[in-house]
């Protein structure tokens, strides 16, 4: 042992005296402590190895130490997790087979699917696989990629589809926005401490929710929310903007329906009025009456209009906007939607003006006697021209 230990000593001594010579009464101290921690390590090493066999039953091997299952469903979860444009595009996807009426088994050629979302075929290849693994498409070898599912009938499928983790704080943000729970100024770090998420997670979800002109960025650390219509004056305030401007919008020349984003709008509405109103889905109405009031804003035909309009649309997404509204004033609304959809396609523009306008006044009052006063006078009595 002392052989190896010099020969050892004098090796490395001989290698450090090219550079800068040591005296060898100062390595060897050094020496001597390294030897004794590693013989330690050692020692204990195989103490617990033999403690180990000991307590272990005769020809029961060792098993690697496991990871819990909490931290082994965790870790998957993170894996599993898509990237938020992947999300966003395949939510897109399904917005255009939507808006385009694709029925179950239509084709999605990723070039047109790529035109129709202005992207590359690349992330339209993820977010058509993401929605296979939902079963909402299904993979083809011959054709390639078919819609699984009827669209119309399973308008809740977004819900069913995973979100990214600053997609999921940006809910969490704006419902605890429309409760009150936070100020209408936030900064990063009261959001980190307050959610348990990480920097770079708040940041994403703050732009998320500035690109969606909810927030806007104020000076130093700060955001500041944008004034919802999620209380009586300021819902005031909001159905007054809008009589001003969507009537004007059917009435500026250049209007234009998209016919079949209407046509599968008009399909998705008949088929929530049917049900009973135990059965009423009041966020598939949300979206609904957001695409249709959407669908008047893309047919304008001044950018400024439209993009004002669809704006202010994106303030009515967030939550708790359509609370106190009961069943029968919502049905009451979808059969407005369409009674204002057969004047619109039949280009009768003044008159899809007149009733957008008491349709308006009527969605204001937000009181079914009201509305019931109000509906048989005009909407009750127009039918779809021939």
């Amino acid at each position: 042992m002392i052989v190896e230990f010099n020969q050892s000593s004098d090796q490395r001594l001989r290698s450090c005296r090219r550079f800068d010579p040591v005296p060898r009464s100062f390595l060897l101290p050094i020496d001597v402590t390294v030897l004794l921690q590693k013989k330690v390590r050692q020692s204990i090493i195989c103490q617990i190895a033999a403690k180990s066999s000991r307590s272990r039953p005769q020809g029961q091997s060792v098993k690697p130490q496991r990871s819990s299952p909490f931290t082994r469903n965790a870790m998957q979860a993170v894996a599993r997790r898509p990237r938020t444009n992947h999300l966003d595009l395949a939510q897109r996807i399904l917005d255009v087979a939507r808006q385009r009426g694709f029925e179950a088994g239509a084709h999605l050629p990723e070039q047109q699917i790529a035109s129709l979302c202005n992207v590359s075929r690349t992330p339209v290849r993820a977010a058509l696989r993401l929605l296979t693994e939902k079963g909402v498409v299904r993979w083809e070898a011959e054709s390639g990629y078919r819609l699984a599912v009827d669209l119309t009938n399973q308008a809740s499928l977004a819900a069913d589809l995973p979100s990214a983790e600053e997609d999921e704080l940006a809910e969490m943000i704006l419902r605890d926005r429309s409760a009150r729970r936070l100020d209408q100024t936030v900064t990063i770090g009261a959001l980190m401490r307050r959610y348990s998420a990480e920097r770079k997670t708040v940041l994403k979800a703050l732009k998320k929710l500035t690109d969606e002109n909810l927030l806007d960025r104020a000076p130093g650390q700060s955001w500041l929310f944008r004034r919802a219509p999620d209380d009586p004056e300021a819902q005031g305030e909001s159905y007054e903007f809008r009589l001003m401007l969507e009537p004007a919008a059917i009435l500026a020349p250049g209007f234009r329906l998209d016919g079949t984003r209407a046509a599968a709008l008009r399909q998705a509405m008949e088929a929530l009025l049917a049900l009973p109103d135990a059965a009423f889905d009041i966020k598939e109405f949300q979206r609904l009456d957001i695409d249709f009031h959407g669908l008047i804003a893309d047919g304008a035909a001044n950018r400024f209009v439209t993009d004002a309009l669809s704006d202010h649309l994106r303030l009515r997404r967030l939550p708790g906007t359509y609370a106190g509204v009961n069943v029968f004033r919502l049905k009451q609304s979808l059969r407005e939607h369409l009674t204002i959809l057969d004047q619109l396609e039949s280009r009768q523009y003044e008159v899809a003006a007149d009733l957008l306008r008491v349709h308006l006044r009527l969605s204001r009052s937000q009181r079914p006697q009201a509305a019931s006063r109000g509906a048989p006078a005009l909407f009750g009595m127009i039918s779809r021209p021939d």
